[in-house]
């Protein structure tokens, strides 16, 4: 049963799109929705979060429908959520649980289980310190050295901590063998296009539509969550490989946000970012905010640089939803499509195409005519532009991006 929550939220956000996000959520995790309502709200109760008019209210309403869990879409405090399950009688959980129990369930990655499995026990943590006061119960010694002194809740808490500096140090080693695959991929270094965007935008279908791939791309919110990479042939005979990455969302947990982050390192890297936008959804330009306002905190903590807009397209999918490419309201430089029925994409690897050729240098090599090892190599990662050969030397002018440029000079320096 999702809330909108009217205090200090996003303004840009309507209730309604709040409210049809949130059961959204629900169902992606196979919860049977039977009761949504959105309850305005004139004041926060620091100790049910609604006033108990209200509580009365909906208490009838869920005993009548025999509702066994209640998601309230916003951060309720671990005594909210106590004298809410009390007054119901029923399980309650917030938007950050709900959106922890979805990672839980879609993660697949070694590191993508270690950064959920660690954001479900910085969340427990808090529960435990702040409420679970049913649990102080006194184990006997004396308390001032832990162990058999200490309480139940201490007891707890050592635990999670424990395992937390243990998957801290697994994740540490999980990231330090992703770094060696992505030094390894630059040493073939082929042009990185990254796709972003708000849940459910169509990411994956458009993916699977450029590609040929067969990622999973179903019609609910954060089908996924863990990156994936293909190689794409672009219409000069460029090669570059598309990353799939995780679905954006308003007021991520902030449990999550290290781990949301750290799926997104390949969009720092990418020379091209695309950002997939549902044209079709009625809340599209509260999405759009929501994602800018992302890659923006990317910036300021460092994950991401400042250039990030001159490298990025706007693609409106779902173009069959509104009758075709044509019916699309398209804002300057975006590009609209349908991955659905490959509507728009052939103009969108030809945008592709050209942006990356945007920040190549023509450059003219002179190579020895049995340096064939030479040739082949500008050929196959770069655009070829004019060549004259004669008995003595060749000369190639070729399009490059800088930095096949600079190790391709280094190799012969």
């Amino acid at each position: 049963m999702p809330w909108e929550k009217t205090y200090g939220g996003d303004a840009h956000r309507s209730a309604e799109a709040r409210l049809a996000e949130a059961v959204g959520l629900a169902a992606s995790i196979e919860l049977v929705v039977v009761h949504s309502v959105i309850v305005p709200l004139r004041e926060r109760r620091s100790s049910s979060l609604l006033g108990s008019g209200q509580i009365e209210i909906q208490q009838k309403i869920l005993e009548a429908q025999h509702v066994d869990v209640v998601v309230v879409d916003a951060q309720l405090t671990p005594v909210q959520q106590r004298n809410l399950e009390k007054a119901w009688g029923c399980k309650v959980i917030d938007r950050t649980g709900l959106i922890l129990d979805i990672f839980g369930a879609r993660a697949r990655t070694k590191e993508g289980s270690l950064q959920v499995e660690l954001a479900h026990l910085d969340y427990q943590r808090s529960r435990l310190v702040r409420s679970w006061t049913h649990l102080e119960r006194q184990r006997g010694g004396f308390g001032f050295l832990g162990g058999p002194g200490e309480t139940q809740i201490e007891a707890d808490r050592r635990l999670i901590g424990d395992r937390i500096v243990r998957l801290k140090k697994e994740l540490e080693q999980v990231r330090r063998t992703r770094g060696l695959h992505r030094s390894a991929r630059k040493r073939v270094p082929f042009p990185v296009v990254a796709l972003v965007g708000y849940t459910n935008a169509g990411k994956s279908t458009l993916f699977n539509a450029l590609t040929g791939a067969e990622v999973m791309a179903k019609d609910q919110l954060f089908a996924t969550l863990d990156p994936t990479m293909r190689g794409l042939k672009l219409p000069s005979g460029r090669q570059v490989i598309l990353s799939d990455t995780v679905g954006f969302i308003s007021e991520l947990p902030t449990e999550l946000v290290e781990a949301f982050r750290a799926t997104l390192e390949e969009v720092s890297e990418a020379d091209v970012i695309l950002h997939v936008r549902d044209a079709a959804h009625p809340d599209t330009d509260g999405q759009r905010t929501d994602v800018l306002n992302v890659l923006s905190g990317m910036v300021k903590d460092g994950t991401l640089d400042e250039e990030w807009p001159a490298r990025t397209l706007e693609v409106l999918n779902k173009a069959d939803l509104l009758g075709g490419v044509d019916q699309v309201p398209i804002s300057k430089g975006a590009i609209a499509v349908s991955a659905i029925d490959g509507e728009g994409l052939d103009r969108l690897k030809a945008a592709i195409d050209a942006r990356i050729g945007e920040g190549m240098q023509v450059v003219t090599f002179t190579l020895a005519p049995s340096d064939g090892a030479g040739q082949a190599w500008l050929y196959q990662h770069g655009e070829v532009v004019a060549r004259e050969d004669d008995a003595e030397a060749i000369r190639m002018t070729v399009r490059l991006r800088p930095a096949d440029r600079m190790r391709f000079e280094a190799d012969r320096a």
